[in-house]
């Protein structure tokens, strides 16, 4: 005697009608529902070839809902996850690019389009700057003397 253990706990369901599960019997007959029903509403308006192929395309969404699971949900599931994801919680993505050494570098690079030399402040101003650097330090060497 043989008996059938799946290598994943998880993917065990229990047969209850002709090998299939609740669910699976359950669309497979709602799936035959729409293929009779289908047949019997649209027989004097079609061929029987065309009656078979609108028969065939309308049980086969049914049929799909109790046998698909995609990424360990069932088509339900993955149907509302997809509505969610579509039309309740849509988002817009968007890329900026963020350079940080560029931003570090910024103040280098505006002077340098200027045409400043690289520390961002002309000759004149780099005298300026000394020049009351000097005056400054002989205030103070002043007031110490006094």
């Amino acid at each position: 005697m043989e008996v059938k253990i799946n290598k994943e706990i998880r993917n065990y369901t229990e047969s209850m009608f002709f090998g299939l599960s609740l669910r699976q019997f359950f669309f497979s007959v709602l799936a035959c529902g729409v293929a009779v029903g289908s047949y019997f509403l649209l027989r004097p308006r079609f061929g029987i070839e065309t009656l078979s192929w609108v028969c065939v395309l309308g049980a086969a969404p049914f049929a799909a809902l109790g046998f698909v699971r995609y990424n360990g949900m069932t088509a339900e599931q993955f149907l509302w996850a997809w509505f969610k994801f579509t039309f309740l919680m849509p988002r817009r993505l968007l890329f900026l690019p963020e350079n940080l050494y560029y931003e570090a570098m910024r103040p280098i690079i505006e002077a340098r389009e200027k045409g400043l030399p690289a520390g961002g402040r002309s000759r004149r101003g780099r005298a300026e700057k000394a020049a009351a650097e000097q005056r400054l330090s002989l205030n103070r060497k002043k007031k110490a003397r006094r």
